[in-house]
């Protein structure tokens, strides 16, 4: 949200993949996907200050997994936040004299897109914070899309589709606010090593009609998949028992991974079901980060 002195304090969410449909593969080895996306209330926070000159500095639980040119503020940074106050700034003709802090709270490479979003409220808050006039919407996406294919959905932060590698989104079903677990083993789950194990088959576009509620949602998605389960698990064994965990919950309507994993998360009949669990699971696993929340509720900004 704004606060005084053009500061903004702004929620950077957890992006999940209620299901991820590989369905092909293109000649320069990306593959192409159908995914239906929603966004957490858990997420990274990003706040966005003036400042004398450019400066960005990582906090938070997982800031220690970031590399030095991840925390680089510099031109050449490594970093998905950095690179979209940069390539905004240049786009708009500014020197870019603002100050960014990260509060990574998000695990690092884990299939919930932290740094996709990381980048969108980057790209939200300075719209905002320069007053952008309204036209920018025009070539926004473009730019977002240029920092990665999570990101122009990110910037959205409301249910979508996505297809193609990313480029392709259309509004999603009307879904209400879901009460949702998220659980990460711990382990670390890089995409490119997942896909490289993935063997097929290519799947078609997931049947997403008929969506009224969270009962036809749910009767929905068990007819769809994840298509990187399997290649995740073999990668990271501890998936499965994440799964297995998550299912063997009372109230616990799905469990499924999230994008290339190594997360997964639960969706759940209410609250006190979800709660039941997260104090029964954190009891159980306490190497595993687990967090709970809901789907579909807009409190990002």
């Amino acid at each position: 949200m704004a606060g005084l002195h053009g500061t903004h304090d702004i929620l950077a969410p957890a992006k999940i993949n209620l299901h991820l449909h590989v369905t092909g593969r293109l000649d320069d080895g990306f593959h192409t996907l159908d995914s239906l996306v929603a966004f957490a209330d858990i997420g990274d926070r990003i706040v966005i200050e003036p400042s004398a000159s450019f400066e960005f500095h990582v906090t938070g639980p997982f800031a220690e997994g970031f590399s030095p040119e991840e925390k680089d503020a510099g031109p050449h940074s490594r970093n998905l936040a950095v690179r979209a106050a940069r390539d905004l700034a240049t786009a708009t003709g500014r020197d870019a004299p603002i100050r960014i802090m990260l509060q990574k709270n998000l695990p690092l490479a884990s299939g919930i897109g932290g740094g996709s979003a990381d980048a969108a409220a980057v790209l939200w808050g300075l719209t905002e914070l320069w007053q952008l006039p309204s036209g920018s919407a025009s070539w926004l996406p473009a730019l977002a899309a240029g920092l990665g294919s999570d990101v122009p959905a990110c910037l959205r932060c409301r249910p979508v589709r996505m297809r193609g590698i990313g480029e392709i989104l259309e509004d999603g079903p009307e879904m209400p606010e879901i009460p949702v677990l998220l659980i990460h083993p711990g382990q670390t789950c890089p995409t490119a090593e997942v896909y490289s194990r993935f063997k097929g088959p290519f799947l078609h576009d997931a049947d997403l009609s008929s969506i009224t509620g969270f009962e036809s949602l749910v009767e929905r998605l068990r007819q769809n998949h994840n298509s990187l389960t399997e290649p995740a698990v073999s990668l990271v064994p501890e998936i499965a028992f994440v799964l297995e965990a998550l299912n063997a919950q009372a109230g616990c309507r799905l469990a499924r991974m999230s994008g290339s994993g190594a997360t997964c998360f639960g969706l759940f009949d209410d609250s006190t079901a979800r709660d039941a669990a997260e104090s029964v699971l954190k009891n159980r696993h306490p190497g595993w980060w687990i967090r709970s929340g809901m789907l579909n509720r807009p409190v990002r900004y």
